[in-house]
């Protein structure tokens, strides 16, 4: 990994746990989440515009898409799910130990091949984020529903990860970023609006259109964590490589848990 993907990787590592903070925060963390999609379709269509960058040329990639669609889906509906039962830096370590899936899929299903100095730094950040997590007393077994979600969450980065990383050698980053979002906004309605633990009524959906200055600027944090991230992958980053190092998004993570939404343990995790 080049210096230049490495520090378009930790820049994007800084960012993420913010959004993922200012939705927790959200009275209603689902209409927050739609609000940030709707946002984020509109600023990656802008940029594409702007950039003169052709929206179609998705056309190519279009498999890839759908399975990018798929694991973003999945992600969408158990972080929320996750975000709302349990504490964001108990399981967001969880959440982002998608460098395990990748390589095991990688590995079995896709025939790549890692090195041992590779292979080996991906345990110690994995085994780094899951002891972070721990303190005396938490036992994540006598909450199975939420580390199950939290356990789906991470398999569906994996999913888009991989498919994202192929996707980036053909088109440019706001291209897939709004045909993503876009095809996976009806969804995310759908899902929270009819099959959620608690349904929500469409006015509670779209209750962030009250404060759309907000949201925009949720969105804008959000927008520029995750096109790092595919820039560096267009820039030739390994899958596994990347996610790995993006898990510095993890101490991030404990620091705002801890000083900005009052949860417990953060001296103990650091």
């Amino acid at each position: 990994m080049t210096l230049n993907i490495a520090l378009l990787v930790l820049l994007s590592a800084a960012l993420h746990p913010i959004w993922n903070a200012l939705i927790k925060r959200d009275a209603r963390p689902e209409g927050a989440f739609i609000g940030l999609i709707v946002m984020l379709i509109v600023i990656s269509g802008s940029h594409a515009l702007i950039a003169g960058y052709d929206l179609f040329s998705v056309r190519r990639v279009w498999t890839m898409l759908i399975l990018s669609c798929i694991g973003q889906i999945l992600y969408g509906y158990t972080l929320i799910a996750t975000l709302k039962r349990g504490d964001l830096s108990a399981y967001y370590p969880i959440i982002r130990s998608s460098p395990l899936f990748i390589v095991i899929v990688g590995f079995f299903l896709l025939g790549e091949t890692y090195s041992w100095p590779l292979l080996t730094g991906v345990a110690c950040v994995l085994m780094g984020a899951f002891l972070l997590q721990y303190r005396r007393g938490l036992r994540l077994l006598d909450d199975p529903k939420t580390l199950m979600l939290s356990v789906l969450a991470m398999s569906g980065v994996g999913v888009y990860s991989i498919a994202d990383a192929k996707i980036m050698q053909e088109i440019e980053p706001p291209v897939l970023f709004f045909w993503v979002e876009t095809l996976c906004l009806p969804s995310y309605i759908l899902i929270y609006r009819f099959f959620g633990h608690s349904p929500l009524g469409m006015a509670a959906l779209f209750a962030w259109t009250r404060q759309p200055a907000k949201f925009f600027g949720i969105g804008a944090i959000c927008y520029l964590s995750y096109i790092l991230i595919l820039m560096a992958y267009a820039q030739g980053g390994d899958v596994a490589a990347v996610t790995s190092v993006r898990q510095a998004s993890i101490p991030i993570s404990v620091l705002i848990g801890g000083l900005w939404l009052k949860e417990l343990g953060m001296a103990q995790r650091l």
